[in-house]
């Protein structure tokens, strides 16, 4: 038996040191006399079904062994510039903050279960023993069929693969009302009452290990024809150089003078936490309730959604910071205007909120494929969709609808800034989604793909469980609910609406 006996963790949307169990696990056996395991080699795969890994070629290939990675209906990169920019920067934060307590991460590029089947065969070949294959639960089609092949060739190799809970959201698995996700009431505030009161329901989070065992001594290399650069800035490049500027688009929004991006940050653990302290200091948890429905701006919300979507930080990590701001137990925020006066409507709004992020997961856990299917979760196929395979007239209006020329200016608006930010706010999100399914009724899942592709805080089960929820095919009780985007523009953006009235770009453009 090899003395050498290896750990492999396999990261995927649990991108942090600390409240991660899988870590917390490893800290404690690494105590015991006797480990099961001497070394561990986190690795992290950028997966070539769901993002574009061509940049990764060696200088002397010029064709990619996988199928680029494009949507399905509408062949868009499935992870465009923003996104691909915020993961890999969560990524090499990651690598650094395990290297600061003695381990590292292993990047790779491929499909998940080659990648390990690869790393076992080169281990094996150097006469060195892995004990296991750990990873993170997640739901997804794509995120299931990963596990069951690396589950697959571990098992093939005679070594213990284990499949851990996914810890980030607000309420713990084990702790649900219910012991089968197809007992997931349809209605939110049905679920919501079920775990009330919902400042009690988080589990404790996890602290950062101080020290992790050493990755191995020898590291097979990432196989041919691809090759991984050793700095964050390659990195980033090669994740974004496949992707062409405009993104197929004949006429791309342009940045207007003297604009500002209203989602400008880095992806990483370390700024994940940075920006919750920076709410908490800034007073803006206080005024959540009141401002989440804003616009522009850097704090109308709190922007949290891409770290969470990454696992970058934990919902309950969240909820301890909203805990010690509230009962004055921390120096954070001391001075504020509602520090140390428990609950407010700001605080409590942000559960209700990281509460919905639960509910799309669970969704997509009880309903499986038909999170992608045009009928939705309730399979409603009486819906006369039009669809742009099939008309040229539809292609046209959807490629106003992606540039952001419908004559909509609150409608526009979004579509430009999401093109340009990879961010647009929830209450535009939700008004893009009914004005493209209610009001030209085509296939709403030309609108989630694109915001996959866009959206730095893309999150599977928000995204699609969202679309749906607007396109009326998705969990709403309210089947007829319809946003009117001029009204919401009075409401929320008046200079929309004088856009709007100056813009004739929109003439023509609806169902018929």
């Amino acid at each position: 038996m090899s003395s050498t006996r290896v750990l492999i963790y396999l990261l995927r949307r649990d991108l942090r040191v600390a409240d991660n169990p899988i870590l917390n696990e490893i800290a404690k056996v690494t105590q015991q006399s006797q480990r099961p395991f001497t070394h561990l080699l986190p690795v992290y795969v950028f997966a070539a079904q769901q993002i574009e890994v061509s940049g990764f070629l060696s200088p002397d290939t010029e064709c990619s062994p996988f199928p680029q990675a494009r949507s399905q209906v509408g062949g868009f990169w499935r992870c465009g510039p923003h996104r691909a920019k915020f993961l890999g920067e969560s990524v090499w934060d990651v690598k650094k903050g395990l290297s600061g307590i003695g381990s590292g991460l292993e990047i790779r590029v491929g499909m998940a279960g080659q990648v390990i089947k690869e790393l076992i065969d080169a281990f094996k070949q150097a006469h060195t023993e892995i004990a296991g294959v750990w990873m993170t639960d997640e739901e997804g089609m794509e995120e299931k069929r990963e596990e069951r092949d690396v589950r697959e060739v571990t098992e093939n190799a005679q070594t213990e693969f284990r499949l851990w809970i996914d810890e980030k959201y607000y309420v713990d698995d084990r702790d649900l009302p219910f012991q089968s996700s197809q007992q997931l009431p349809d209605v939110f505030t049905t679920y919501r009452k079920q775990v009330e009161p919902l400042r009690e329901a988080p589990r404790r989070s996890l602290p950062a290990p101080k020290s992790l065992l050493p990755l191995p001594k020898t590291i097979p290399p990432q196989p041919a024809p691809f090759s991984i650069p050793e700095t964050r800035e390659d990195i980033l490049s090669c994740l974004t150089k496949p992707l062409e500027p405009g993104l197929g688009l004949f006429n791309p929004p342009k940045w207007p003078p003297n604009a500002q991006s209203a989602h400008p940050f880095h992806g990483g653990e370390s700024t994940g936490h940075g920006r919750i302290k920076h709410l908490i200091i800034s007073g803006n948890l206080i005024t959540y309730k009141d401002t989440r429905n804003g616009m522009l701006g850097l704090d109308f919300s709190t922007k949290l959604s891409a770290w969470l979507a990454l696992g970058c930080i934990t919902a309950r990590q969240v909820h301890e910071y909203l805990v010690a701001f509230e009962e004055g137990k921390s120096d954070l925020g001391k001075g504020v205007h509602g520090y140390g006066k428990g609950e407010n409507k700001g605080t409590a709004a942000i559960r209700f909120e990281l509460l919905w992020r639960d509910y799309f997961r669970l969704a997509t856990r009880k309903f499986g494929p038909r999170l992608f299917r045009i009928e939705g979760f309730k399979n409603d196929a009486s819906y006369p969709w039009r669809y742009a395979q099939k008309d040229k007239a539809v292609q046209h209006t959807v490629a106003r609808f992606l540039e952001g020329t419908t004559g909509n200016g609150f409608i526009d608006a979004s579509m430009r800034e999401l093109f340009l930010t990879g961010y647009t706010s929830n209450r535009l999100r939700q008004n893009v989604a009914s004005f493209l399914a209610k009001h030209l009724g085509i296939d709403w899942r030309i609108g989630a793909e694109w915001y996959e592709s866009l959206l730095s805080d893309y999150d599977l089960s928000s995204n699609w469980g969202n679309w749906q929820y607007n396109a009326g095919v998705g969990n709403d009780p309210r089947e007829a609910r319809v946003f009117n985007p001029v009204k919401q523009a009075f409401d929320y953006d008046p200079h929309a609406v004088e856009d709007a009235g100056r813009n004739k770009e929109g003439v023509g453009l609806g169902r018929d």
